[in-house]
Order: structure tokens, then sequence, then C-alpha cells
């Protein structure tokens, strides 16, 4: 009998041991996170206002103990691409840049496009010289890359989109397209996954063209279900225009893009989309322009848990091919709507690296014009 009570009493007291252990244990990980988080950060200058700001939302938005904890479940980031983790100046947005390449330049299509895909890229190209306004672009240029990849297969597109990131960035040294990315934006990205945080790049780019950009991209690490973009249709290489309902996918059919432009991510849109394909509200959101507005302000308002906009403002003239207008402007709104702004300039000990460097005073032409094969038809005045 004594024997086992003494052997009950053993356990209970290994059993205390180990829980008390396993507690301190809990604690001492969680305060190394939360450090490592910290010094993660190191390409921010230690005076940035948006640091310090995000450090200590995170610090306390992982606290047990705080009023401002947040689940695991329900820390969720919200990221723009172009402009907000990556370049949007040598000399536009990746995909724009892509679609004029394809287009305009590649010798195995340029010969095939439409006369609208031409005149799409060369509007892009008159609005990034500053010779054309972008009115009306972000859909026909969804219409324009939907048609000029249609019949490729979903591997196809990407492996095509591999080869093009892979090609040097045009008004920078030792950078590709593919490397293009704002290094202190992929520490935000490491640091919030480092505090159990679940990273989306909600983009206005093509969705297939955002995967291309990012898998199996040393400068990013995100499962592809967690990239959303603008869409097209899809369809079955033997599909041949039959309606899908009526259809059936068999052994020797391949996904195909469809060749019909769905919608692109901008606005509401990005509102939208979140809710469809996340089904929570997102406590933090990262963008750069107005297309990002109604992002950053589905986060911020009625949101039940803490939470925060940030919007990168391209003011750095020295480093970047800036915009102190624009910048400008998004500080303004910055203050008027609440938001966070980040100052390239003046938060970020560099931008692409310290060996990247801009190779002139003025952006980058894609290409030079003389150079095309196609001359615009003259439209007769209305």
């Amino acid at each position: 009998m004594c024997i086992s009570i003494a052997a009950t009493v053993l356990l209970i007291a290994v059993c205390a041991l180990y829980i008390t252990k396993s507690v301190t244990d809990s604690k001492k990980a969680q305060e190394t996170k939360t450090k490592k988080g910290s010094e993660i950060l190191t390409l921010w200058n230690d005076d940035s206002p948006a640091k310090k700001e995000l450090v200590g939302y995170v610090e306390a938005v992982t606290d047990e103990n705080s009023s401002d904890y947040i689940p695991v479940k329900n820390r969720i980031a919200v990221f723009d691409m172009d402009g907000t983790i990556c370049s949007e100046t040598n000399p536009t947005y990746f995909d724009y840049s892509l679609f004029m390449y394809r287009v305009l330049e590649d010798e195995n299509y340029k010969d095939k496009a439409s006369d609208f895909e031409k005149d799409v890229a060369l509007r892009i190209y008159n609005s990034v010289t500053g010779n054309g306004s972008s009115d009306g672009i972000p859909v026909d240029h969804g219409k324009g890359v939907a048609s000029a990849f249609a019949g490729m297969t979903v591997d196809e597109f990407e492996e095509y989109v591999k080869a093009f990131r892979d090609m040097p960035a045009p008004g920078y040294t030792n950078m590709t397209r593919g490397e293009s990315f704002y290094l202190p934006m992929l520490q935000v990205i490491e640091y919030l996954q480092a505090n159990d945080f679940t990273v989306y790049i909600v983009s206005g780019t093509d969705r297939f063209i955002v995967r291309g950009l990012i898998r199996d991209n040393d400068m990013l690490d995100l499962p592809m279900n967690q990239l959303i973009g603008s869409d097209e249709t899809l369809a079955a290489s033997g599909q041949d225009g039959e309606d899908g309902l009526n259809y059936q996918f068999n052994e020797t059919d391949k996904l195909i893009l469809g060749g019909e432009f769905l919608i692109k991510n901008l606005k509401m849109n990005k509102v939208s989309v979140i809710e469809q394909e996340i089904g929570e509200q997102p406590v933090l959101s990262f963008g750069n322009s107005t297309g990002d507005q109604s992002m950053a302000e589905y986060v911020t308002n009625n949101n039940k848990y803490r939470s925060l906009a940030f919007m990168v403002c391209c003011d750095d003239l020295t480093r970047e091919y800036g915009n102190e207008e624009s910048a400008a402007k998004m500080a303004g709104l910055c203050t008027q709507y609440g938001w966070t702004a980040i100052s390239m300039k003046n938060d970020w000990k560099t931008i692409y690296g310290y060996d990247v460097v801009k190779t002139s005073d003025t952006k980058p032409v894609p290409f030079s014009i003389e150079d095309l094969d196609y001359v615009p038809e003259e439209k007769e005045a209305a």
C-alpha cells in the first residue's frame, strides 16, 4: 500500500515537472520567435516609424496575455505584388513587360500577334514612355494576355514566364527580372511567417504569371494556393469550344489556356476575391496604390481583431526610378485613411541589394520603337 502511494506521488511530481517544463519551453519558444522576428528586419533603418509600428503590432497580437492577441488561424496578411514587394519600374509592371515582349519582340510569336494585341502593347509602351494615357489598359491588357497565350498548357505558360523572369532587369545592374524584389519587403513576409501569419499575394497580375514569377524562385517561398491574381478561362485540349457542362476531361486531355479574359483583380475586385478564396477577413494589408485602397479599407474597418494597412511610397530617386509626386499623393492618402506609409527612401537601407545600382537617371525604355516590324495604322480623326 505504501509503495503504491509513493509511486502515485512520484508520478504526480513527474507530471507536474513535465507540465512546468512544457510551459516554460513554450514561453521561451515564443520569446525566441518574437526576438528572431525583430532581428529579421535588418534591412530597415532602426528609426523607421513603419518598422516600429509593425514590430509593435506583431509583438502585441502574438502575445497570449495581450488584449490584442490574435489566434494563429486568424493571422492573415495580404500583399499586393508590383510596386509593393517587387519592381514596377523596369520599366513597368512585370506582366505588362511580359506582354510587350510576347507581342512585339518574341520571334516565335510576333508575326502571329493580332492587331488588337499589338495596339495594346504599343499603348502600354506609350504610357511607359510618357507619350500616352493608361486609360483602359488594365482590362485590354488582360484580354491581350488571354489571347496571346491561348492554347498553351498551363505548364508551358509557366515555363515561358520563368524564361522571361531570367532575363536581365532593364535599368539596373546585377539583377534579373525575377530578382527584382524589394528585399526589405521580403523580410516583412519572412517576419510574419516566423510569427505564424499566413501570407497571401493578392495581385492585379494574371494568376498564372504570378505563379511563374514565384514558383521555384529563391527570392520568395510561398505555396501556389496563396497566390491570387487576375483570371482567364481554362479548357481541356480536346474540348474545342464545347460547354464545360457537356464535356468530360479524359486521359488524353491537357489543361490549356482558354483565351478568354475573366476579371482584373484590382480595387473592389480584390475584396471580392479575398472573401471568395480566403474566406476570412485579413488583419494586415500591404499595397502601394489606389488599386489596393479597397483591400486596405476592407482589412482595417469592422475587423474583430486589431488590424493595420501599410502603403509603400515610391519616393526613392537614387536607388529606384521613383516618382515623388505619386509618393506624396500616397503619403497624403495614408494620413487621410489612417494607413501607415512606408518610405523607400527613408525606411530602407537597400532596395534590391547593395550590388544593384541604377544605370540611368531616367526610367528605362523596354526597346526602341524604331526597331519594331509592326507599324500601327493611322486612325482617321473622328
